[in-house]
C-alpha cells in the first residue's frame, strides 16, 4: 500500500506502467519467444481442440526457424507486424496459455477472449512505448476525471484503430469463426450511462489519435448502473454482469494502491500543522485499460479504481464465533463503493455512498498524479511548476472534491502555505459544466461532508472565505443589500453564517445599534444609513446576514468549481450563453475571461467509419480519400455531389443495408418484426422529462388515433409507414420517467398487434440501450428526435452521431441542435417549438392561468385515459401536464405548449420522406455538415485553450 507520507520515492514502482529498464529489445525477444512457442504448438500437432479449424493439410509446412525468420523480418520499429498467420499463432497461444475456459473446445466465447488478449499484446507494446516516452520527455499531461466512461465494446474499435481488421478477419475465418460473431461475445463495459460518459470515451479516443499526453481516471463499477429489462410492468432493473467472465482489456496493478480515509477528526499540532487522523481507512487499487489511437502508436491509459481493505480487516474471531456479518463488515463497506454507478441517494446511506465514490475517485487520482509529478521532477522538484506539468479537467461536478484534496495534500503533506497551494490549485484545475438543471448542479449537506471529510470542510471554508473577500472587493460595502444578495448567490457555502472576521469588515462601530453584547450584535445585524438626494440621513435600515434556520446548510459544488478553476466551459454555444448569462452570471461578470465554449464532439472512427462501413466506403469514394476519418472537414466535399443521381442511389443502398440489419436486431431483441420499407424514426437517450419522450409518444398516440378514424385507403394515402423506436434507461428511483417507459411499451403492445394498422405504424422499445445498440440503430435511422425543452439540454452528442450517419433530425433550438442546424442547412432540419428565451415567460403565463391548451392536446390525453392501451392508470402521468402550479404539475417541460407545432412538423416530415430524391439529398447534406462535430476538433480546442498541452509523436 502506498505510504501516507506521499514521498516521491515510495511511488516509483507504483505509477509506472512498465519498468523503464524493460526496453523494446527485451520486449521484441519476448514476442519472438512467444511466437516460436505458438508455432511449435501448431507444427507438432498438439491436442489443441479447435472447432471447425482448417484441417492439418492446410497448416503451414514451415520449420520453426523459418516462421521466426519471417516474423522477425516483418518488424516495424522493432515490433512484429502481424499477418493472418502470426495472428492465428497469437490467438492459439492465448487460448492455450492464458485460458479463461476449459481446453476441450474453441467456441465463440473462448475465441473472443483469446482474440482480445492477442490484440492486448500489441496495445501494451504501444502503451509502454507511449508511457516511457512521455516519462522521458517529462511533458505536460492532461488528466480527465469523470464518474463515467461509456466505452462500448473494445475489440472492433481496437482492431480498427490498429488497422488490423483484415488480418484478424482472415485469421478467425481460418479458425472457423467470423470476426463479427466473435466481437458480439463482448459485453459492453458497464462504466457509464449517458452522454457524459460517452463524451469522456470519445475524448480519450481523440486524445490518443491526436497524440496528446493524457490519461483518464474513473471508477471500476462491478455492477454498472443496471441492466434494463422490459416486462409487462415496464422497466425492471437487475445488476450488470459485465465482469462475470473477467475483462481481457484491463490490467490489474496490484502494486498501485493508495490509502483513502473517511470520518475521523482533524488534530492541530503545536507547530500549527493539521493532521487528519482516525476514522475509516480503505485502499484504492488501480486497473488500467489501454486506449489506442487511430493510425498512431500512441496508446494512452484509462486508470480505473477499485476499493478494498487489507486482510487484517477480516475479523477471524468473529467469523469463527458465527458472527459472519461482523467478520466481513469492513470488507463489504470498502467493496460496495465501487459496486454501482449512481447509487440511489434518497436515503442518508445512499448520499454517503455517493460522496464516498466521488472522494475515492478524486483522492486516488490526485495521489497518483502527484506521485508521477514528483518522480518525473526528481531532484529538481518545484511545486510552482506543478501547473506547468499537470492539467486536471473535472467532467461535471462529480470530481469537485479534487479541489480540496489537492489543497490538502499540498498543505498537509508537502508543507506548502495556503496562499501558494491555492494559487497552484487554481492554475491546475478546470471545470466543464454539462447541465443547467438544478438537480445536476450538485449540493451536499454541510453536516454530511463535515462528518465524512472533516479536513476538506475546513479547506472549503477557506476557499469560501477567499471568495467572500473577492466579492466585497468587487461590490464594496456601501450598498449592503446588494452585497448581501451577491453573497447569497455566489458563496460556496449556502445558508451558512459569515465568519466573524468578515462581519467586522462590514460594520462601522458607530452604526451598530447598542445592545447588551456588541459581539453578539456583530453576528446578528449590520446597519446601513441610506441617504436622501440631499445626502441627509433618511432612516436607519438593518441588513441582516443571519442564515435561515428553516433551510438546510449546503455546500454548492458547482460554485466551488467555478471559484477554484482557471477555466469554465459550456458544451454548446447556446448552453455556454445560458451558463454566462443565467446560471453563473455573477461569476461571469467577475471573471469574464474564465468562461469559454467547447462544443461537444464524437469520434468519427467509432460513430461512422467502424459502425457504418457501407456508408464509409461511399464517402471515401466520393471524397477520393480516407483522410476524412481524421480530418472531417473533408466531408464538406460531399455537398458538391448532393444532387448526383449515382451518389444518391449508392447512398440509399447503404441505408437499406443498415435498415435490414436493424430489422434483424429488433426481431432478436424485442420479438417485433418490422419492415425496412418504413421510415425508421428513432429517439434513443436517457429517459427524462426534459428530453420529452412523452411528447414523442403522445404524438404517436395522436397519429394512431387519427389512423383508426380513417378507412384503410385513406390512412395509407395520408401517412408514411413508420417504425418508431425508443431506447434509454430511466433512473431506478425516477418514478415519472419509469411511467413514461411503461406508457411507451403499452402503446407498442397495442399498436403492434392492431391488424387494421399493420406495417403502417410500429412502436418498439429496445431494452438496455447502450453503445452497442446505438451502433446498430444509428446507421439504420431515417429520422432522429432531439426534442428537449429549449434551454435545458446542454449539448447532446447523439444528435451529432445521427447527423454523421446521414440521419435527418427533428428538434428544438436546444443544445448542439442550434449549431447542427446551422451547418447542415436550415432546410435540412425539421424545427419546431418554443425557444429558450421564451421559456420563463411561458411558465409564468401558465402559473397565472393564461395558458389555453390546443384541442388536439386535450383530445390525445382523453384518448390515453380511455383505457385503449390497457388497464394501467395514467392519471399521474397525464396529470403532470395539467394544472397551473404545484410539484409534478403544470407541465413544467411545456409538452402541451409545443404539441401542436410538433405534430404539424411531423406532417412536414411525412411530406419530405415521400420524395426520396429530396430526402436523400437532405441526408447527404447532414453528413457533410457534421464535419464540425468531431471530438478531434473539440480536443484540439481543449488542448490549446485550457490544458495548454502539445501533441507528442512517438519516434
Amino acid at each position: 500500500m502506498a505510504a501516507s507520507s506521499f514521498s516521491a520515492t515510495s511511488y516509483i514502482s507504483k505509477s509506472s506502467i512498465v519498468d523503464s529498464s524493460f526496453n523494446s529489445e527485451h520486449y521484441k525477444n519476448l514476442l519472438l519467444l512467444k511466437f516460436k512457442l505458438s508455432r511449435r504448438i501448431r507444427l507438432r500437432g498438439r491436442n489443441f481442440a479447435v472447432t471447425n479449424v482448417a484441417s492439418r493439410n492446410q497448416r503451414l509446412q514451415k520449420s520453426p526457424d523459418q516462421s521466426i525468420q519471417e516474423t522477425t523480418d516483418a518488424l516495424y520499429n522493432g515490433i512484429p507486424v502481424p499477418d493472418s498467420e502470426s495472428v492465428i499463432s497469437s490467438i492459439k497461444y492465448h487460448a492455450e496459455f492464458t485460458p479463461s475456459f476449459s481446453p476441450e473446445k474453441f467456441e465463440l466465447p473462448k475465441a473472443y477472449y483469446a482474440t482480445a488478449e492477442s490484440i492486448r499484446d500489441m496495445l501494451i507494446t504501444n502503451w509502454n512505448a507511449t508511457y516511457n516516452f512521455h516519462e522521458k520527455m517529462n511533458v505536460k499531461q492532461a488528466y480527465y476525471l469523470s464518474m463515467e466512461f461509456l466505452q462500448g465494446r473494445a475489440l472492433l474499435n481496437a482492431i480498427g484503430n490498429l488497422e488490423l481488421s483484415g488480418a484478424y478477419a482472415e485469421a478467425l475465418r481460418k479458425l472457423g469463426h467470423d470476426l463479427e460473431d466473435v466481437a458480439r461475445q463482448e459485453p459492453d463495459a458497464a462504466l457509464g450511462n449517458g452522454g457524459l460518459g460517452r463524451l469522456a470515451s470519445c475524448f480519450l479516443d481523440s486524445l490518443a489519435t491526436l497524440n496528446y499526453p493524457a490519461w483518464g481516471y474513473g471508477l471500476r463499477y462491478k455492477y454498472g448502473l443496471f441492466k434494463q429489462l422490459i416486462t409487462k410492468d415496464g422497466q425492471e432493473e437487475v445488476a450488470e454482469n459485465w465482469l462475470e467472465m473477467g475483462n481481457p482489456w484491463e490490467v490489474p496493478r496490484n502494486d498501485v494502491t493508495y490509502p483513502i480515509k473517511f470520518y475521523g477528526e482533524v488534530v492541530k499540532g503545536k507547530d500549527g500543522h493539521k493532521t487528519w487522523v482516525g476514522g475509516e481507512d480503505i485502499i484504492a487499487v488501480a486497473y488500467d485499460v489501454p486506449i489506442p489511437g487511430y493510425k498512431t502508436k500512441t496508446t494512452i491509459n484509462l486508470r480505473l479504481w477499485s476499493t478494498k481493505v487489507g486482510p487484517e480487516n477480516f475479523d477471524l474471531h468473529a467469523f469463527n464465533d458465527g458472527n459472519h456479518a461482523k467478520a466481513y463488515e469492513a470488507l463489504k463497506k470498502a467493496e460496495k463503493i465501487c459496486y454501482i454507478l449512481y447509487p440511489g441517494d434518497e436515503s442518508l446511506e445512499g448520499k454517503t455512498l455517493r460522496l464516498k465514490q466521488q472522494y475515492t475517485l478524486c483522492s486516488a487520482s490526485l495521489q497518483d498524479i502527484i506521485a508521477r509529478f514528483e518522480r518525473r521532477s526528481g531532484e529538481s522538484l518545484d511545486w510552482n511548476e506543478f501547473p506547468e506539468k499537470v492539467a486536471v479537467q473535472m467532467n461535471d461536478t462529480h470530481p469537485t472534491l479534487c479541489i480540496p484534496e489537492l489543497l490538502r495534500i499540498l498543505m498537509d503533506f508537502k508543507g506548502l502555505e495556503w496562499k501558494e497551494a491555492w494559487e497552484i490549485t487554481q492554475r491546475t484545475v478546470a471545470y466543464t459544466n454539462h447541465t443547467v438543471l438544478p438537480e445536476a448542479l450538485e449540493k451536499w449537506s454541510l453536516n454530511l461532508l463535515q462528518e465524512l471529510l472533516p479536513r476538506h470542510v475546513e479547506i472549503i471554508k477557506m476557499i469560501d472565505n477567499e471568495l467572500i473577500h473577492t466579492i466585497i472587493a468587487e461590490y464594496g460595502t456601501e450598498d449592503l443589500e446588494l452585497l448581501k444578495e451577491k453573497l447569497k448567490q455566489m458563496r460556496v457555502l449556502e445558508n451558512i453564517e459569515l465568519p466573524a472576521s468578515i462581519l467586522e469588515l462590514l460594520v462601522k462601530p458607530e452604526e451598530i445599534t447598542i445592545v447588551d453584547s456588541l459581539e453578539e450584535n456583530i453576528s446578528k445585524e449590520v446597519t446601513e444609513l441610506p441617504k436622501t438626494e440631499n445626502n441627509d440621513v433618511d432612516i436607519r435600515a438593518k441588513v441582516t446576514f443571519d442564515p435561515d434556520p428553516k433551510l438546510p446548510q449546503m455546500v454548492r459544488m458547482a460554485n466551488l468549481c467555478v471559484v477554484s478553476g482557471h477555466a469554465v466551459n459550456g458544451v454548446a454555444e447556446i448552453h455556454t450563453e445560458i451558463v454566462k448569462n443565467e446560471v453563473f452570471n455573477d461569476f461571469y461578470k467577475l471573471w469574464p475571461k474564465k468562461f469559454q465554449n467547447k462544443t461537444n464532439g464524437v469520434t468519427p472512427r467509432r460513430w461512422l467509419s467502424f459502425c457504418n462501413p457501407e456508408l464509409s466506403k461511399i464517402i471515401t469514394k466520393w471524397t477520393r480519400t480516407e483522410d476524412w476519418v481524421l480530418n472531417t472537414e473533408k466531408l464538406i466535399e460531399l455537398k458538391k455531389f448532393a444532387d448526383d443521381e449515382e451518389l444518391q442511389s449508392e447512398w440509399r443502398k447503404a441505408k437499406r443495408i443498415n435498415k435490414e440489419r436493424t430489422v434483424s436486431f429488433l426481431k432478436e431483441k424485442t420479438g417485433y418484426l418490422v419492415t425496412p420499407d418504413a421510415m425508421f424514426d428513432v429517439q434513443v437517450k436517457r429517459i427524462h422529462e426534459y428530453k420529452r419522450q412523452l411528447l414523442n409518444i403522445l404524438g404517436i398516440v395522436y397519429r394512431y388515433k387519427k389512423m383508426k378514424e380513417m378507412k384503410s385507403d385513406e390512412r395509407k394515402e395520408k401517412y408514411v409507414p413508420r417504425v418508431c423506436i425508443f431506447g434509454g434507461k430511466a433512473f431506478a428511483t425516477y418514478v415519472q420517467a419509469k411511467r413514461i417507459v411503461k406508457f411507451i411499451t403499452d402503446v407498442g403492445a397495442t399498436v403492434n398487434h392492431d391488424p387494421d394498422i399493420g406495417d403502417l405504424l410500429k412502436v418498439v422499445f429496445v431494452p438496455d440501450y447502450n453503445v452497442t445498440v446505438a451502433e446498430v440503430l444509428i446507421p439504420g435511422s431515417d429520422l432522429s428526435q432531439h426534442i428537449s425543452t429549449a434551454g435545458m439540454e446542454a449539448s447532446g452528442t447523439s444528435n451529432m452521431k445521427f447527423a454523421m450517419n446521414g440521419c435527418i433530425q427533428i428538434g428544438t433550438l436546444d443544445g448542439a441542435n442550434v449549431e447542427i442546424r446551422q451547418e447542415v442547412g436550415e432546410e435540412n432540419f425539421f424545427l419546431f417549438g418554443a425557444e429558450a428565451h421564451e421559456i420563463s415567460g411561458l411558465r409564468k403565463e401558465r402559473s397565472e392561468g393564461k395558458f389555453v391548451p390546443d384541442p388536439r392536446f386535450e383530445e390525445v390525453k382523453e384518448y390515453v385515459r380511455s383505457g385503449v392501451f390497457g388497464r394501467y392508470s395514467y392519471d399521474e402521468l397525464m396529470g403532470s401536464l395539467e394544472g397551473n402550479e404545484g410539484y409534478g404539475r403544470a407541465d413544467y417541460f411545456l409538452v402541451g405548449k409545443d404539441f401542436p407545432a410538433y405534430i404539424e412538423c411531423q406532417e412536414n416530415v411525412d411530406n419530405a420522406y415521400r420524395d426520396q430524391n429530396k430526402w436523400t439529398k437532405m441526408s447527404i447534406l447532414n453528413t457533410a455538415g457534421s464535419y464540425k462535430f468531431s471530438s478531434d476538433r473539440t480536443i484540439h480546442q481543449y488542448a490549446r485553450d485550457i490544458w495548454r498541452i502539445e501533441p507528442v509523436v512517438l519516434p
